[in-house]
């Protein structure tokens, strides 16, 4: 059996930005690249693939991985699941809070310094700290977003757009969305960012109120009503979400 050529590291320029990839070869007849999760782009190549070919196809690639990338920064997996007692850790509006789970006179949430406080009549049980945390975090969401929103909408009103109507629906990729009819949808897990990042999110769909792409207009015009939106969404990005 004839062994395979081994795997190797390669990397390319673009503008400011350097990718790095992995080439593996196989017996494929065609040349497939890959950006996982973790943004590590892989390119499985056919066996005897010219290195400088290899090079120009990832170059010519590389708006949609460094696209893909972002991607994969911009948005956390999914938390771990939950099991609902005390001392698990939540964030809310940047900050970090303890679970307190305890029998109480009746069914609650409370926030205090750095806790947050569950109280249920007759018992403890998971599911139901679930229920009603759940239930409370996304009274919060639409409390907390319907504010922001409210006081961010004056930066792009004298774009002559409608003020949008506020939905809340969990993504697992995504932090907000503006639909073709104007509604704004975000996602509950965002009430976890700082409020400017929250801000960040919320101009950046009422920016696609004008501007329904991503184009060279619809960032001249984020950058227009919030300059230091790049500094917003990296920090964003460095949010740890749980």
């Amino acid at each position: 059996m004839i062994a395979s050529e081994a795997p190797s590291t390669e990397s390319v320029a673009f503008g400011e930005a350097t990718i790095a990839y992995r080439v593996e070869f196989s017996r494929r007849k065609t040349v497939g690249i890959a950006v996982h999760p973790d943004r590590r782009v892989v390119v499985t190549a056919p066996e005897g693939s010219d290195p400088a070919t290899l090079a120009t196809i990832v170059q010519r690639r590389s708006s949609w991985i460094l696209r893909q990338q972002r991607q994969f920064v911009q948005y956390p997996p999914a938390p771990a699941p939950r099991a609902y007692v005390s001392g698990e850790s939540y964030r809310y509006l940047g900050r970090q809070y303890r679970l307190r789970v305890e029998v109480g006179e009746r069914d609650g949430v409370r926030r205090g310094r750095g806790v947050l406080l569950i109280t249920l009549v007759g018992g403890t049980e998971p599911e139901r700290v679930r229920h009603l945390l759940e239930g409370w975090f996304r009274a919060e969401a639409l409390r907390v977003f319907a504010a922001r929103l409210a006081d961010c909408f004056p930066r792009v009103e004298r774009l002559s757009v409608a003020y949008p109507p506020l939905r809340l629906r969990a993504m697992q990729a995504r932090w907000g969305s503006c639909s073709a009819a104007g509604v704004i949808t975000l996602n509950p897990r965002l009430l976890q960012a700082p409020r400017d990042c929250i801000d960040y999110v919320i101009v950046h769909e009422l920016c696609h109120l004008r501007e329904h792409n991503h184009g060279k207009r619809y960032y001249a015009l984020l950058a227009q009503v919030l300059p230091d939106w790049r500094e917003r969404r990296e920090r964003l990005n460095s949010c740890e979400f749980r």
